[in-house]
Order: structure tokens, then C-alpha cells, then sequence
């Protein structure tokens, strides 16, 4: 068994006793969010990313050893493991490195070489690995037996061949040596597929179709799309040294002694065993690196574009006529109260060509809005968005309050999921629709944890990556942010309270369930009485849920219940209560945190605690500020090459940024187009829902491409 803290805080640079304050903590069944908010003492304050990778490097860890012990199960039970054997397996430090250790022992199908065993040929090929000064043909004069399929000398020396050839291709050495080859000299060679040249739907890979690149340097993006052009029948992908000669030399080398005539017999089996063992096996492996370089990279965009969108700035509790617009089925219009409650709903046909039906479409939004006394309007960015915008702004009796964008992406699975069957069985599809439209306008956070996250359209290639480790990935990235946020315990969804820390599906049903039958929590204790939500979850879970305006102030902070006695005892020595001293400035400036140290309470959390008392329950996410399309610009059609104009930034690739101007496609900022700088990483200038400036430089209407610029010059 590893010394897992060890080794992983030799490998991410911490102190031993860091790695394994969280691997003790992680066993113990503590989430990432609590310990990274609540275990600073224990851990050195490490954060969220650093728990994380520790947690990753310690799953990677186990699953090593779990196939160490495989392994040596296999071969203690075919009397294989020597002492020597079991000292190489002990010592893998790689997975890759280990299956190179168990490859010859590993059971095999009927290969050539064990053909050859069965024969009697292996002591043959062991008298040419000597490369003594005699010849083969007299050395296999020997082996030659009718009866065992052998029917002449070149037939038994055929057999040896196979079986060198085996086991170079299966040697420790020669694989390490040949995978840095491959590595460092791996040219990907991309071609068209036979006869898919002029296909049609091949035209999107025609980049490609006859294309060189060295795979060391290739980029994430490029290497997704030859392999799904390959995967869809359009390309043909080789991964082979640019010098290939070079690289079976480096094989031959290591075990041809000299040029006589055996010697030539074991060069032509390192040929062999290279040509059809060795290079398709490495092949193989690099083009698996290579997917798993590419999907990393991958889903780390797709995680920092969905943690961006997650945290984009809330409206708030605010009243919200909400429109999901449309041309031929008309636009549909919801009302929400400032808890997301749905009070009317309609269907308006401001773009039925009638001036009558235009009239009546302005009249029926007017009024809902002055109705239920809307403070801002939510329209949906799909179709029609831009036009039912200018409609909306037009109305001469629309009341002074805002039209804001808000982007649908995955507005209509949310339509059609079991969530919102739930909440709205009797409600037509779009007007679901609509409903998510002005809530993730109220809060992007609360409404986007009931949609996939791979339907909200921040990704690169997010079909095409492992999906196991993107969904791993992706409910890291939505559950950070839900517990750096912390959730009202009272209005909350069931699929918001499934991400909070130590709760998931099965509980934050059960507490939606008990606030139904019991009314609302008075404090975060009343937790308990919530079945099968023991002690250990509730540990976990309620220093990151909130209870505004109830019996226990500290219940709408981040402080952790198990933090309220050294709160109270802070309050009692300031000769004041807890609920006087988190409103007044002075009484907490003269706390001296020092005095409440302890072996299991440091600074770090006492730290913490203050800054929650003077702002209790703060949000990170910055204020909202609302944004507009430029006038008169709807469509492809209305941009000229040399406009500027106002967007929103709404995915983050590897080669650039794409963004919304208001005319139902976004344009692309290519990498070179972000700054009038060199920029490395998107990320470094721009992130999701950023508002933007941007100079159209072309529009190619046939294929819906827009190039845009942030340069200045």
C-alpha cells in the first residue's frame, strides 16, 4: 500500500501533513467545499483547487494499487511472481509503466509466437539471440519435425523469428525507449477518407485533408476534430515518427550485436516485431494521450466558461414579465413574483404581420406588466429575441423598466424535464420555457442546476471528450459554486439543494418534502428532524445553507453552527448580544480574535467568522447591470465589416472567444483578434457574460460566420 500523503504532497509541493489532514477528512466523508470552508486548521488553509487535486491524485492512487493487487493475484495464481517480478510490480510508480511489467505474463490469445512455442521453436530463437558465428540454417536443422508443422529449416527459423520478435515488442526497455520516440517525434498524418474527397458533409474537415503536424505540438481543438472527422468515416489519422527508419533502428539497437548471419536473423525480427507489434501498440497508446491531453484541456474551458456563467451577477428578487419570443407560434409571456412564483401567463402575436394583432400583442404585455407591477423585462435571445426586444421598446405605454437579453441555451430541456413536469404538470412546454428565462435572469445559479450542464452551451467538443470525466468535472465546478454561494434552506429547488455539501438527490428531496408538510425552517437545527439527515450530513451541509429572519441570526451567515458558542462567548464578553454585534462595526472592532484560539479553532476560521458577522451570508457574485444590442442591428444582414458594437461574451475556446451581438449568431474573436497583445489563453482577457466591445472584420452570410475584433489598433 502507497504512502498516498507522501507522494501526493511531493508531487503538488505541500507538507505531508496537509495531504493527509484531507485524505483523513475525505475517508471521513467530508466534501471538498467543507473541508477547503471549514477545515483550515486541520488542512493549512488550503483552498477548494488544491483539496480537489488531492482528492484526484488519491482516487488515481487507489485505482493504481487496486491493479497492482490485480496483477499480482494473476501471477501468484499461475506460480509466475519471482521475488525479483514482485519487487518490479511493488516499484511501478505509472500505470503505464506497470501493464509494461505484467505485458509478458499477461494471458494471451493464440498469437504467432505462441504458435511457435507449441511447435518446440523457443530454444531455437533463444540460440539466435546469442548471435554466435555459425548459421541459422544449421542451428534450425534441428527443430525440423513434420509431425509439429516444421516442415523445413526456414520454417522453423520463421517460428524463432516470431517469438523474438514477440518478446523485443514486449521488452520494458524498448517500449520506454520507442514511447519517448513516439513522443517527441510523432508526426499526426491526417488525410481524406477514400472517396469522401467531394463528399458534402465532408466539407467541414477539408482543413484537414491533407494535413501534417507534429503531435507534441497540436492543439486540443485540432486534435478533437481529426478524431471525430476520422470517427464520422471523413479522415484517416496516423500517429507515426516523422523519422520512422531512425525509430526501428533505435529498436534493432537494443538487441542486434552484430551483422553476422544471426545477427541478421534477430534484426529481422526486431523489424518485424516493430512493424507488427510494437509500432501499432504505441500508436495506439499516443493517440490515447493525446485524446486525454486534448479532453482535459477540453473540459478545464468547459469548467471555467460554466463557473463564470454560474456566477454571473443576479438580478435578484425583483418582479419579471419574462417573454420566450417566436415568429409562427407567437411569443410567450409569464409573470413571476420576486420569489419565481408563476402569477399569469399569455400568448401574444407581435410579428403575425397585422397591425391588428401587433396592437393587441402591446396591449396584452402593458398590461401584465402594470398588473403584477413588473420592475423588468426578460426576453429570451432565440429567435424573434431581437425583433420582440425592439417590439417591447416601442410600446408607447410600457412603464419605465428595463428589456434585458438573457440567453435560452437550454431554456427548452429544462422545458422537458421531469424537474419542471413536476412543478408546472398542467403547463404547456414554452411557456416552462419562459418561465426559466426569467428566472436565470433573477438568478443564473438557482435555474442553471436544473439543466445539464452540457445543454448550456459553454463547451468545446463536450460530445466528443470522456464523458465520465466531464460530468465528474462538471458537478466539482456546479457544486463549488452552489457552496460558495450558499442557498436559502427556505425557497430553495430540490435540484439547487441536491448540490450543497453533504446532501444530494435523496436528502434535498426529503427537505423539500418536510418544508411542504411542516412550513418553513425557524433555524438550521430543524434540520435534524428531516428524515434520514443525521448528524454527519448535517455537519456537512448547514454552514452553507441560510435561514433569513429566523430565531437564530448567525442561521443567515456562513459561520458553521458548530462556531456559535465561540460567537456567543465573544458577544457576552462585548457585553452584547450576538445580533448587536453583528450590525455594529465598533463592538466587533474591539474583539480580539486571539483570545478564542484553541487547539481545534485557529485564526484562519476565526478570520472568517468575523468578516461572515459583518457581512452575514455575502455573496460573491458581483452587482447586475443590465445591457443592450446596438439599435437597428437583427440580423447577418445588417452588419458591414468596420461596425462597432456592444456584446456579450458567451463561450470560451482555445482559439478565441465567441460573442453575441444581437443577431441570432454569434461571432468569433480568434486568439490573435482578443488584445493588441499576444495572449496565450483566453481566459487571460476574457471570461462568459462579459460585456464587450468588438469591430466586425467579416460576415460570410452562405456559412453564418462572423469574424469579429476587441483590437484597439
Amino acid at each position: 500500500m502507497s504512502d498516498y500523503a507522501s507522494l501526493i504532497a511531493q508531487e503538488l509541493g505541500l507538507r505531508p501533513a496537509q495531504a493527509g489532514a484531507v485524505i483523513r477528512l475525505l475517508d471521513e466523508g467530508a466534501t471538498v467545499p467543507f473541508i477547503a470552508r471549514y477545515r483550515k486548521e486541520a488542512t493549512g488553509s488550503l483552498d477548494e483547487v488544491a483539496v480537489t487535486a488531492i482528492r484526484d491524485r488519491l482516487a488515481a492512487g487507489r485505482e493504481l494499487d487496486k491493479r497492482r493487487e490485480a496483477i499480482v493475484a494473476s501471477l501468484e495464481e499461475r506460480n509466475l511472481l519471482t521475488p525479483e517480478l514482485r519487487a518490479k510490480v511493488e516499484a511501478a510508480a505509472s500505470l503505464t509503466l506497470l501493464e509494461d511489467i505484467y505485458l509478458p505474463y499477461r494471458p494471451k490469445r493464440r498469437t504467432r509466437a505462441s504458435a511457435a512455442r507449441e511447435r518446440g521453436l523457443e530454444p531455437l530463437a533463444d540460440l539466435l539471440a546469442r548471435q554466435e558465428r555459425c548459421l541459422p540454417e544449421t542451428l534450425a536443422a534441428g527443430f525440423v519435425a513434420p509431425d509439429k508443422d516444421v516442415a523445413d529449416a526456414e520454417a522453423a527459423l520463421a517460428g524463432a523469428r516470431d517469438i523474438l520478435a514477440e518478446r523485443f515488442a514486449e521488452d520494458q526497455t524498448a517500449r520506454e525507449r520507442l514511447r519517448g520516440v513516439f513522443g517527441r517525434e510523432g508526426l499526426m498524418r491526417c488525410k481524406a477518407a477514400s472517396g469522401k474527397e467531394d463528399d458534402p458533409d465532408a466539407a467541414k474537415y477539408r482543413d484537414y485533408f491533407a494535413w501534417d503536424e507534429p503531435a507534441a505540438q497540436a492543439p486540443p481543438h485540432r486534435i478533437l476534430a481529426m478524431l471525430r472527422g476520422e470517427e464520422e468515416g471523413f479522415l484517416r489519422l496516423s500517429l507515426r515518427p516523422r523519422d520512422e527508419e531512425r525509430a526501428k533502428e533505435t529498436l534493432a539497437r537494443l538487441f542486434v550485436r552484430n551483422d553476422g548471419p544471426c545477427g541478421r536473423e534477430v534484426r529481422a525480427a526486431a523489424l518485424d516485431g516493430y512493424a507488427r507489434l510494437l509500432a501499432p501498440a504505441l500508436e495506439t497508446e499516443l493517440r490515447n494521450r493525446l485524446k486525454e491531453r486534448a479532453d482535459a484541456a477540453s473540459i478545464r474551458v468547459f469548467a471555467d466558461n460554466l463557473r463564470q456563467l454560474l456566477l454571473a451577477p443576479p438580478l435578484g428578487p425583483k418582479s419579471i414579465i419574462a417573454v420566450d419570443p417566436g415568429f409562427r407560434t407567437g411569443c410567450k409571456a409569464v409573470c413571476l413574483s420576486p420569489e419565481g412564483k408563476l402569477l399569469e401567463y399569455a400568448t401574444v402575436n407581435p410579428h403575425a404581420g397585422s397591425d391588428k394583432a401587433r396592437a393587441e400583442a402591446g396591449a396584452t404585455l402593458v398590461r401584465l406588466a402594470l398588473k403584477h407591477g413588473a420592475e423588468v423585462a426578460a426576453v429570451g435571445n432565440g429567435t424573434a429575441g431581437r425583433e420582440t426586444e425592439a417590439f417591447i421598446r416601442s410600446l408607447p405605454d410600457w412603464p419605465p423598466i428595463p428589456v434585458v437579453m438573457v440567453s435560452e441555451n437550454g431554456a427548452s430541456v429544462y422545458s422537458a424535464s421531469e424537474a419542471a413536469r413536476a412543478e408546472f404538470p398542467d403547463l404547456d412546454l414554452t411557456y416552462r420555457g419562459a418561465v426559466s428565462i426569467g428566472r436565470r435572469l433573477a438568478d443564473p445559479l438557482a435555474e442553471l442546476v436544473k439543466i445539464d450542464p452540457k445543454a448550456i452551451g459553454v463547451g468545446q467538443y463536450q460530445h466528443d471528450v470522456n464523458q465520465t470525466e466531464l460530468k465528474r468535472c462538471l458537478d466539482d465546478v456546479v457544486t463549488s459554486c452552489v457552496n460558495a454561494v450558499g442557498v436559502e434552506l427556505n425557497t430553495a429547488s430540490e435540484q439547487l439543494l441536491a448540490y450543497v455539501s453533504g446532501l444530494g438527490p435523496t436528502l434535498a428531496r426529503n427537505i423539500v418534502a418536510f418544508r411542504h408538510e411542516n412550513g418553513p425552517f425557524q433555524t438550521r437545527r430543524d434540520l435534524l428532524k428531516v428524515p434520514r439527515l443525521g448528524p454527519k450530513a448535517f455537519e456537512q451541509c448547514s454552514g452553507f445553507l441560510r435561514i433569513r429572519g429566523g430565531r437564530q441570526p448567525l442561521d443567515a451567515s456562513a459561520v458553521h453552527p458548530e462556531s456559535y458558542a465561540v460567537v456567543e462567548c465573544m458577544a457576552k464578553d462585548a457585553g452584547t448580544s450576538v445580533s448587536e454585534l453583528m450590525r455594529s462595526p465598533e463592538r466587533r472592532r474591539a474583539v480580539d480574535i486571539s483570545r478564542y484560539v484553541t487547539d481545534t479553532l485557529g485564526l484562519p476560521t476565526l478570520t472568517d467568522i468575523m468578516k461572515e458577522l459583518e457581512k452575514p451570508g455575502r455573496d460573491p457574485r458581483g452587482p447586475f447591470k443590465p445591457f443592450a444590442f446596438a439599435e437597428g442591428v437583427h440580423a447577418l444582414e445588417d452588419l458591414r465589416p468596420g461596425m462597432k458594437l456592444p456584446g456579450i461574451v458567451t463561450n470560451i475556446t482555445a482559439f478565441g472567444a465567441f460573442v453575441d451581438i444581437g443577431v441570432h449568431q454569434d461571432g468569433l474573436v480568434h486568439i490573435s483578434q482578443l488584445a493588441d497583445r499576444f495572449v496565450r489563453d483566453p481566459n487571460e482577457v476574457v471570461r462568459v457574460h462579459q460585456e464587450v466591445a468588438v469591430t466586425v472584420l467579416d460576415v460570410d452570410i452562405p456559412r453564418k460566420r462572423i469574424s469579429l475584433s476587441m483590437r484597439n489598433q
